[in-house]
Formats: structure tokens, sequence, C-alpha cells
């Protein structure tokens, strides 16, 4: 688990490489889809915490250019993010669009808080990183991504990530969004779009120093930090700035953030039946 490679983030905590063992799980064969969460709110009428607050992140080029200049931007560090008013699960870039149309993609503006009120309903729980990595390996030791070591033809055909110059050009055909959740071919798992398309959140508080706090068996990360991992990138990482969709790669962000980019899959304890 994790990676001595001077290509990762330091203050990520990528490293150092070490030897882990996990107990016996089953992992969701993709995200969590749009069908499988609006089953989840018809079943209990959960409202997320983006549809509580009214607006919810959304990356600038998926929002309609009228309602991009009406939007106010977030950070100077980070333009690209804005706060849409009325964005959620189901409007998924704001006023104007919907989920209907895609209700086989990876459901997006969900929480880490949305996550665990799905699985406590599914039965489920979220992984934890070490899970996640372990499965996202396929049963490839050492390798960058899930498919090898290459990420071969600009990542096309491997992972849904940027396609252009980022943040700003996208390539010609190319757009900022999601793939159906089995859009792609699956690892050596049978684990389908594990880095790109979606982050996923994890059951663990992220810290810096993850590789050295945490136990060899079953690591999970308990210490509250104020904010919550995740792991496996999205459609907006490229090398230029974010290549966190590489296995080792982690990521982190406070529980109660929506974005339009971030999902979840679903984990359980001991061998799949």
């Amino acid at each position: 688990m994790g990676t001595d490679s001077r290509e990762g983030f330091a203050e990520d905590g990528e490293g150092p490489a070490r030897e882990v063992t996990v107990s016996a799980f089953a992992l969701g064969r993709t995200a969590v889809t749009n069908a499988q969460f609006r089953d989840f709110v018809r079943a209990t009428r959960h409202v997320t915490q983006a549809e509580a607050a009214g607006n919810s992140f959304v990356f600038y080029l998926q929002v309609a250019p009228e309602l991009r200049q009406a939007t106010r931007q977030v950070a100077r560090d980070v333009p690209w993010w804005l706060p849409v008013e009325g964005a959620c699960w189901q409007r998924p870039e704001g006023p104007g669009s919907s989920m209907l149309e895609r209700l086989d993609h990876p459901v997006v503006h969900i929480s880490w808080h949305d996550a665990q009120a799905f699985c406590a309903w599914a039965g489920a729980r979220l992984p934890t990183e070490a899970e996640w990595e372990f499965a996202a390996r396929g049963g490839l030791a050492g390798q960058r991504y899930p498919w090898g070591d290459e990420l071969v033809d600009g990542g096309r055909g491997q992972c849904q990530i940027w396609q252009g110059e980022f943040p700003a050009h996208p390539a010609p055909g190319w757009a900022p969004g999601t793939l159906p959740a089995q859009a792609l071919p699956p690892n050596g798992h049978g684990l389908h779009h594990m880095v790109g398309n979606t982050w996923a959140w994890c059951a663990d508080w992220f810290s810096p120093d993850y590789h050295r706090e945490t136990p060899a068996l079953d690591p999970v990360q308990s210490r509250m930090t104020g904010r919550r991992s995740q792991r496996g990138g999205s459609f907006l990482c490229h090398a230029s700035y974010c290549n966190r969709y590489r296995v080792a790669a982690r990521g982190a962000n406070t529980p109660d953030t929506s974005t339009s980019h971030c999902g979840f899959r679903v984990a359980r304890s001991g061998p799949l039946q």
C-alpha cells in the first residue's frame, strides 16, 4: 500500500510504501448510481446536504455561460469551482439540468454524511482507504494504475480524466463530466472506474501521517482531523495539476462538502455471499 515514488504529493502522505493486511470484504462493482440513490431517496425521503443548503459546487465549464457569469467564484486559487444555486444530485449542473437521462451514471453532489445515510439504508458501509486501495489495484502489485504502470494514450479507454489543457481548454470532442458507471472495462477484481470519473468517499479521517499512524492489520484512521479521505480522482484530474488518478494517491474534503465530481461506492465486511 502507498508509494515511494516522487511523482506523488508529499503533503498528502502517499508513502512510505508498506505491507498491509485487510480482512475479507466485498466492494460494489461500481460507484453508487443515480438510479440507486433515487431508490434510497424514495424509500427514506432523505434530503442531501446540498439540497438543504440550496447550492453545491460545480466545475465552471459544466455550467451554462449565462449562469456562469451570475455565479460568484469560490477563491482565487480554485476559480473553476462555482457555488451554483439549486445544484444537487438531481440537478448536477444546476437549474435546467437533470440526472434522469443519466440514471446509470455515478451519483454526484453527495457529502460524506449523505453517503453514510445511504450505507445505513443499504446495510453497507464506506470502504476504508486500505480496502479501497487493495480493490483498486485489481491484483497488481506496485503498479500506478488499476490496469498497469502506463497511462496509455492519454488515458483514453482506461479512465475518465481530463483531456486537453486544464482548466480552460478541453480536447476537441471531450467535455468535463461523468461517464456511465460501467462505461469502461473493469480491473482484475471486476471493479469499474476505480480511478477517474468520480472521487469516492472513504471511511477514514484524512491525515498526511496515515501510513505512520495506522496499524498494518485492517488500518483505518479514526482520529478526527476535520476532513474525510477520498480516493480515485475524477474527470477533472490532469497530470499538470492533479494526477491523483493513481491507486496510491489520496484526497480529502470536509464531510459536509458536495461537488459535481464526487460520489461513493459501498463495502461490506466478510466474503462475498
